[in-house]
């Protein structure tokens, strides 16, 4: 395996290392592989996986076309599982699944579900390239029984505009890739700390509800 930055360290530069160790062994298919992951539990922004598959075609691993290629398709394959699932569990199912999750709540699924039913397809072209909006829209997309061939058109035609920006500015930065370490970096230390400030204010919440209960008793008792 070739190192990619040895001076990079934490948690950004481990992830990195493992890609591209990942993309290495398995060529494109490691960043459809990755893109998919990304798209059901994001651990680590397509922002950040796809410039790094475009510097791991720079290297002459695979193309910068079959990057891209399957790239698209990894972000289908989440697109679709979230759809299905969405399909599958119903909203009112995900409505208390998203009661326990940190950082996800009812409104969100309602903010999703509403932004879909006002611009209808047009959410999931254009949500494929703003971030976290991207994996989300598949939710009420399911929800609302969207033609499966519709939204899969929509959702590959946007998945590859913004997969093809990403991958070819990592592919134009080639071994450049490493002097922006510095910066991953600190978006790494800017996750930890919203993860944090999530996690916190989810318990808060929680303490608060379980206080309120057993001063008032359950909702419908």
């Amino acid at each position: 395996m070739h190192e990619v930055c040895t001076t990079g360290t934490g948690l950004i530069a481990t992830i990195t290392d493992w890609l591209v160790w990942l993309m290495e062994q398995v060529g494109g298919v490691g960043v459809g592989l990755a893109i998919a992951l990304e798209s059901i539990f994001p651990p680590i922004p397509s922002e950040v996986i796809l410039p790094l598959a475009g510097f791991t075609a720079s290297r002459g691993l695979f193309s910068l076309v079959s990057a891209i290629i399957w790239a698209t398709a990894g972000s289908v394959a989440g697109a679709w599982a979230l759809y299905g699932i969405a399909r599958w569990v119903g909203l009112h199912r995900i409505q208390r699944a998203a009661d326990v999750i940190p950082g996800v709540s009812r409104h969100d699924i309602a903010k999703a579900d509403g932004w879909f039913t006002k611009y209808g397809t047009w959410s999931v072209l254009i949500g494929r390239v703003i971030p976290v909006v991207r994996s989300l829209i598949s939710i009420p997309a399911g929800l609302n029984g969207m033609n499966f061939w519709r939204f899969t058109g929509w959702t590959m035609l946007g998945s590859a505009v913004w997969n093809t920006i990403l991958i070819s500015v990592g592919f134009g930065l080639g071994s450049q890739w490493c002097s922006i370490q510095g910066a991953l970096g600190v978006f790494e230390d800017v996750v930890i700390a919203v993860v944090i400030v999530v996690i916190a204010v989810w318990a808060v919440r929680k303490v608060r509800t379980v206080v309120s209960e057993r001063r008032n008793g359950p909702k419908g008792a």
